[in-house]
């Protein structure tokens, strides 16, 4: 299953010769500096922190209604595109859902494309991708003396490729997944010192989800932990959960499944990592449990819907924290992790892990050790949890609003979607408030028995959505909402409501503004105080990206992808008309294609539209004559 391809050629050869004698630690404490550096969006969540934040004042809430387009770029593809381009040292790297295409742009010129990576890969893998054909971002790593700046990508068959990041050649392609059992690739990798972190996707057929650690160099393997199955394969410290004994320790990955039911039991990743330099921790989650079928496995699934701080080094878990024990709606728990330094309500100072589920319950845990600092529902209409313990970590079930056999489960809030999905948002560490694009949507389920066929859907439910209480169900509208949130006091600042879901995430800024796309194809920008909306533009195709800031050349610009697709926009990609398709989604969104259709590239905006194109010449054919 794993083959690492060395296709280095003479000339790159020569290119890592050329860095001189740069080591690995300056290459390291390199990829920090520049994620600090406003000109930089270096990787998914901007820096170590994940925070999505920005802080460039330029663009701020007196001039943003001048902003105009500054340039654009057309990717050439139709599906969705998810995650947002990366910005180093003046070159923005572009990616693409499948097949998964790169492009290199020059911020002083992009007229030219510097390059282009345009991988060939199995057709097949769309046949088994769960919820479109997406891919959620790029990573970059800065170089040492063995090695040239790279960019390092995953491709939905399974695959993934470092290219050098100046001239797009292929230095090494490393297999992670096997399509032949469902398993494909949606992830942005993520890089911490000469690691390259990549997870897992294919949940829905059953495949067993795994975080993979590749060093940067060669694609060499150098840990793999795995959501379920014998600690060994988890990889658990021997302190694992010292701290906390009441979330579970020891022997849980195999004790809390019947039989072999571990052996195809989801739990894969397919979201967002943070990672914290002093803990040496790398934080992510484990996503739902197969099949959706909750009567097929009894247990509490251990370790699928988990929050893991697991050493970076050696891949070992510190601490792992269950938040849907034995789930029964499709909560996968891959949301983004943000970190913050806050005082908690005793007045101390903690380092914070703060995680919106899509439970409808926004977490936030001591990072240190896993302690469970707050856990509040994203809205009041959430009913599948009455409160969650804070002492023991668990959630209080209702009842009514489980998923048994033989049973229509009627109301359900949230739904398979939860009130938060993939999106990236955003923390404003000077308001101490995290900016969140929920979804506002709530299902039936009706639970069926099948077999497990590797390479086919492994689901077992049927599913009808509709928007939650607070939206037009009788039109099919309101079924997203942004808010302000707090995570000490527990209290949202602000909420707003949005016709469909707001998918892709938020981007906070210095200039008191969070920007955010949705998905009927606007990009937003409202007062990060008050949430007063004081700017809008109607873009070519939905959004289901995050956007980003950086500044060049003295300006500052807002970056997004448009591309309308993902989960929401089955139905509208594939031209669905059944309701219950698309695991649910073409029921809830059956209006999208009122008001946006497919197409893919990165709009860039500034204050007046100021760019490189203010200069008319640039670009221009020059004749020799």
């Amino acid at each position: 299953m794993y083959r690492r391809l060395q296709t280095a050629s003479f000339a790159a050869l020569l290119a890592m010769g050329s860095l001189g004698g740069a080591g690995l630690a300056s290459a390291n404490d390199k990829l920090d500096q520049l994620s600090q550096s406003d000109e930089n969006w270096i990787m998914p969540g901007k820096d170590y922190n994940s925070d999505n934040y920005s802080k460039a004042t330029q663009i701020n809430t007196e001039n943003v209604k001048n902003l105009k387009p500054a340039w654009t770029f057309s990717t050439g593809l139709l599906n969705g595109h998810e995650g947002a381009p990366l910005v180093v040292n003046g070159t923005m790297y572009v990616h693409t859902s499948f097949p998964n295409n790169t492009f290199a742009l020059d911020l002083k010129d992009p007229t030219r494309i510097l390059w282009q990576d345009k991988p060939k890969q199995n057709p097949a893998a769309r046949a088994v991708a769960c919820c479109d054909i997406v891919n959620r971002g790029l990573a970059y790593w800065p170089g040492d003396a063995k090695t040239p700046p790279l960019i390092l990508k995953t491709l939905l068959d399974g695959h993934i490729e470092a290219l050098n990041a100046k001239t797009g050649e292929l230095l090494w392609k490393m297999e992670n997944s096997d399509i032949k059992v469902g398993s494909t690739l949606t992830i942005a990798p993520y890089v911490v010192k000469d690691t390259v972190l990549v997870g897992s996707s294919g949940a829905e057929l059953g495949v067993r989800g795994y975080l993979t650690a590749y060093d940067v160099h060669d694609g060499a393997q150098k840990w793999r932990a795995y959501a379920t199955g014998p600690d060994k394969d988890l990889l658990l410290a021997s302190d694992f959960n010292l701290k906390n004994p009441q979330y579970g320790q020891k022997g849980l990955g195999l004790s809390t499944w019947e039989g072999d039911a571990w052996k195809v039991g989801g739990g894969t990743n397919w979201g967002w990592y943070a990672f914290d330099p002093k803990t040496n921790l790398v934080y992510f989650g484990t996503g739902n449990p197969a099949p959706w079928n909750e009567t097929m496995r009894p247990g509490d699934n251990k370790w699928t819907m988990t929050i893991f701080g697991r050493d970076v080094d050696t891949g070992e878990a510190k601490f792992g924290y269950q938040k849907t024990p034995h789930d029964e709606w499709d909560y996968a728990g891959v949301n983004v992790m943000m970190l913050s330094e806050q005082k908690d309500k005793d007045g101390k100072t903690r380092s914070l892990l703060t995680h919106p589920d899509r439970n409808g319950i926004v977490y936030t845990l001591d990072r240190t050790n896993g302690d469970l600092v707050s856990a509040n529902k994203i809205d009041d209409t959430v009913n599948v949890f009455k409160t969650v313990d804070l002492a023991s970590g668990q959630p209080v079930r209702d009842p009514e609003y489980g998923t048994r056999m033989d049973h229509l489960a009627k109301d359900i809030c949230p739904s398979a979607m939860g009130y938060h999905n993939q999106g990236h948002d955003s923390y404003d560490p000077t308001k101490e408030l995290f900016f969140m694009g929920i979804n506002h949507i709530c299902m039936d389920w009706e639970p069926f028995m099948l077999p497990y066929r590797a390479g086919q859907f492994f689901v077992g439910a049927t599913l009808n959505m509709y928007p939650g209480p607070k939206g037009d169900r009788q039109n099919y509208e309101g079924l997203g909402q942004i808010k302000a949130y707090n995570a000490i006091t527990g209290k949202f600042k602000w909420e707003k409501m949005e016709r469909f879901a707001v998918w892709g995430g938020t981007l906070a800024t210095a200039g008191n503004l969070v920007f955010y796309g949705t998905l009927d194809g606007f990009i937003k920008a409202r007062n990060s105080d008050t949430g007063e909306l004081l700017w809008k533009f109607k873009l070519p195709s939905g959004v289901i990206g995050y956007p980003i800031s950086y500044m060049h050349d003295g300006t500052q610009y807002v970056a997004i992808y448009y591309g309308v697709g993902g989960w929401p926009g089955v139905g509208l990609v594939f031209d669905l008309q059944d309701p219950t398709a698309g695991l649910g989604a073409v029921g809830a969104f059956k209006q999208l294609a009122n008001y946006t259709q497919m197409g893919g590239g990165v709009m860039v905006f500034s204050l007046n539209g100021k760019g490189p194109f203010d200069d008319v010449n640039l670009g221009e054919y020059k004749s020799s004559n």
